[in-house]
């Protein structure tokens, strides 16, 4: 490959006053740049997150939230619109903040405030929070009402976050606790409502019909027993009656047997049928009756005071009174035992209904119990964070006035200024030969027209056009030199300040300088 340096040196010169005049442009703008930014003074202060001061196992402090994020919260309240606005013009940080609106000023703040914060795994979590304003003692004060301000927000937030935790936990317990009274009230309501039916009691009543039911079933035998005798007594005086024997006496036996008749069917009414007295007495009836049977069968009998038929007659009297009051105590037997049997029946749903209402209060109670557990953690975690024990945010290193300006670097601008521009000549340089596609040399003929010229003749500038170009290009450099460093002071001085002109810009593209 074969490189005509010559050719492109001849196309740098003739391209030359471009070049120079882009140099001379963006050298100019950055020098006056460099001079007219003004000074900006930088503070910052350290701040840093402390774990808690009381061990976690002592007590578990009730504000938790990860490092980062909790000054990154902080970050958040600080930067506010409020918060800026008002320490912007307390401290008169911009000359003309009388002229600016507050998006202006809020955008300016922001603009010349840097938070940085660093943090990480077995590592210590820092909060830098910088400023840079026009002196050195604004941005010591600005920096110092952040650092006021975040602290003021730590305190705010740990103990504003135990309180509600602690008032969430009260209001919990409270409710829990008027639930638990609630269900005791229904729970006494529905067991005395249910009282006859209650699954405690369930082996007892059934014990008690058991028992019922053979109490039952003597007085059946008994009235059974009862209705056997009357007709045989019947039967007796009928047979006596049609014999027309009237005054047959009666015998000492027959009046005992009547008499211990009376005192069985009272003792039945006292005792149940196991009782070794009833049957003492039903021995004593079973034999009288024999020796009745056997006297009115033989014809033996006492030589007393009236008539056969009239103590017949007394005799089925007393049966039936006897029948009677079996019949009376059956009933009420059986009154009793389909009683039981009712609420046999319903002890199963009663024992659901319960069991349920138990089941929710066990429940209830078990909440209650962690509530009242977390309640003492919420009232003790509170207590850690009002007296500034548990994770807090303290300052590390206080802001301190710098003694020289942090900001514009003027030397650092002009020389990106100057490189910038050498760059950008040669790139317009290149551009503007790409773009050209004139014939300019005998190559370009080759291969335009493919024909070789035998000789060629270069363009000729007469001396008027030699002095023209060159006072052209003079004027243009003065122009461009003295011109642009003019405007951009006329704008920086009448208009707008560089600086917020540049900030304005960087914020509508997303840059935060």
């Amino acid at each position: 490959m074969n490189l005509d340096l010559a050719f492109y040196l001849a196309v740098f010169r003739r391209r030359l006053p471009i070049f120079l005049a882009t140099v001379i442009v963006i050298t100019a703008f950055s020098v006056a740049l460099a001079l007219v930014l003004p000074r900006q003074y930088e503070s910052e202060a350290k701040l840093l997150l402390e774990s808690s001061q009381i061990p976690d196992a002592m007590a578990a402090p009730t504000v938790r939230s990860a490092s980062l994020e909790k000054l990154q919260v902080l970050e958040q309240r600080l930067m506010t619109r409020e918060n800026l606005l008002g320490i912007a013009r307390e401290h008169d940080v911009f000359e003309n903040i009388d002229n600016m609106t507050p998006n202006e000023i809020v955008a300016a703040m922001i603009g010349q405030t840097d938070i940085f914060i660093r943090g990480g795994q077995q590592q210590a979590t820092l909060m830098t929070v910088a400023f840079a304003a026009r002196t050195g003692e604004i941005a010591t004060a600005v920096v110092g009402d952040y650092v006021s301000i975040v602290l003021e927000a730590d305190v705010d937030v740990r103990i504003a976050a135990a309180q509600d935790t602690l008032e969430f936990f009260q209001q919990e317990t409270s409710r829990l606790s008027e639930r638990l009274s609630y269900l005791s009230a229904e729970i006494l309501q529905y067991q005395n409502a249910n009282s006859d039916a209650l699954p405690d009691t369930l082996q007892f009543r059934m014990t008690q019909l058991a028992q019922l039911q053979e109490r039952l079933a003597a007085a059946e035998r008994d009235i059974e027993l009862s209705n056997d005798q009357k007709d045989r007594l019947v039967a007796i005086y009928d047979a006596a009656v049609t014999a027309g024997v009237g005054a047959l006496p009666q015998t000492d036996e027959a009046r005992q047997l009547t008499l211990l008749r009376d005192q069985l069917a009272q003792a039945r009414i006292i005792y149940s049928e196991s009782n070794p007295r009833i049957r003492i007495l039903e021995e004593k009836v079973e034999v009288l009756e024999r020796t009745v049977r056997e006297q009115t069968e033989t014809g033996a009998f006492d030589n007393g005071p009236g008539g056969a038929t009239t103590t017949l007659k007394f005799q089925i009297a007393d049966i039936e009174t006897r029948l009677s009051q079996l019949e009376a105590q059956r009933a009420e037997l059986s009154h009793q035992i389909a009683t039981l049997r009712d609420t046999i029946e319903r002890t199963p749903e009663v024992k659901i209904g319960l069991d349920g209402l138990e089941r929710e209060y066990e429940n209830i109670q078990q909440q209650y119990n962690t509530a009242v557990a977390n309640l003492a953690a919420a009232s003790t975690g509170e207590r850690i964070e009002v007296l500034s024990k548990g994770a807090r945010v303290s300052l590390l290193e206080p802001a301190t006035r710098p003694d020289s300006p942090s900001k514009p670097k003027r030397r650092s601008i002009v020389l990106m200024g100057l490189v910038g521009s050498i760059g950008a000549g040669l790139g317009l340089v290149l551009l503007i030969e790409l773009l050209n596609r004139a014939v300019r040399r005998p190559k370009d003929l080759i291969e335009s027209f493919g024909i070789t010229p035998i000789a060629t003749i270069p363009y000729m500038q007469t001396p008027a056009e030699v002095q023209a170009r060159r006072t052209m290009i003079v004027l243009t450099l003065v122009i461009v030199g003295i011109g642009l460093p003019a405007g951009i002071y006329a704008i920086h001085t009448y208009y707008m300040p560089l600086d917020l002109i540049l900030t304005k810009g960087a914020a509508k593209i997303g840059i935060r300088l």
